[in-house]
């Protein structure tokens, strides 16, 4: 699972020469990395946490097992690895990164190398829509550079003065650039609507071609157009979407594990849990919440 092949545990490794500038939404979150960051109360318009702009090298390295809220990762400068996808991805400058909650995610810096990126924490809230849709992508090509520009300008006023106009126009860069990332299909409804279909219908026997089909478009070009904007195969997007869907029911749900692998596509319980396993860093029966709590059907 991890680069070294070693089990992940919670880590929260800074190394040195560590450089940080964040904000965050109020002073509710005591961890020490964010002690000190100013205060802005308008990103909660945004469902935002904290967000941040940092420098980092080796042996810099974050694991969360079971994050809660959304995590948006974009590099401009150096080199990372972000664990997305049931491995292990290069993040280099020009790469944008989507870490979803309830799922095991984790990045570090690569030795001999400084990495630079701009991150943003966003709360999950029940009675809204999640920020980011099916067709969102987890790793795809995004510059970071007028987003960290935006972030930094978020700082400056968050530190002096907090002009209100100034910190409602950087916030709403933030999102802005955050969101073009997140609707890569934006100028075409076709494909976003493909998405959302299988989103719906998980169970349904999903292929290229019928992928395709939906998007009026050929089995080939599909493929190119969902490596360019989400970095992965077609069939390779069912099966997140999949995954995704599956730690939503075993986090919120009671249901048994068999019964969850048939929503989300897999007759067959051992295949879904191996899947399940590898893109999740959970085996289904251990995912956070599932241990000491009485299944049902």
């Amino acid at each position: 699972m991890t680069s070294t092949a070693k089990p992940l545990t919670e880590t929260h490794t800074i190394g040195p020469g560590n450089k940080l500038w964040a904000v965050r939404v109020n002073d509710a979150d005591k961890r020490r990395f964010l002690a000190s960051s100013p205060i802005c109360p308008a990103l909660s318009r945004y469902r935002i946490a904290h967000l941040g702009v940092q420098d980092a090298a080796h042996p810099y390295r974050i694991v969360r097992m079971n994050q809660s809220g959304t995590f948006f990762l974009a590099c401009f400068g150096g080199e990372g690895r972000v664990l997305a996808d049931g491995r292990w991805q290069r993040v280099p400058a020009g790469t944008g990164c989507l870490l979803l909650p309830h799922m095991l995610n984790a990045f570090h810096a690569v030795e001999g190398h400084r990495w630079q990126f701009c991150w943003i924490r966003f709360q999950e809230s029940a009675p809204h829509q999640p920020f980011f849709s099916a067709s969102s992508p987890r790793v795809a090509r995004f510059d970071a550079r007028p987003l960290r520009e935006a972030i930094l300008g978020l700082h400056y006023e968050s530190i002096g003065g907090a002009s209100p106009e100034a910190v409602h126009h950087w916030i709403e860069l933030v999102h802005d650039y955050v969101e073009r990332f997140a609707r890569p299909w934006q100028t075409d409804e076709r494909l976003s609507q493909v998405w959302e279909e299988v989103a719906a219908h998980l169970p349904d026997a999903w292929t290229v071609e019928r992928l395709a089909t939906l998007a009026h478009v050929s089995a080939e070009h599909l493929r190119r157009l969902c490596q360019r904007h989400l970095g992965r195969s077609p069939m390779h997007q069912v099966t997140f979407l999949r995954m995704k869907r599956a730690a939503q029911l075993l986090a919120e749900t009671n249901f048994k594990i068999e019964h969850i692998a048939a929503e989300v596509g897999y007759q067959n319980p051992f295949v879904f849990s191996t899947a399940f396993k590898k893109w999740t860093g959970w085996r289904p029966s251990d995912y956070p919440g599932r241990r000491g709590r009485k299944s049902g059907a």
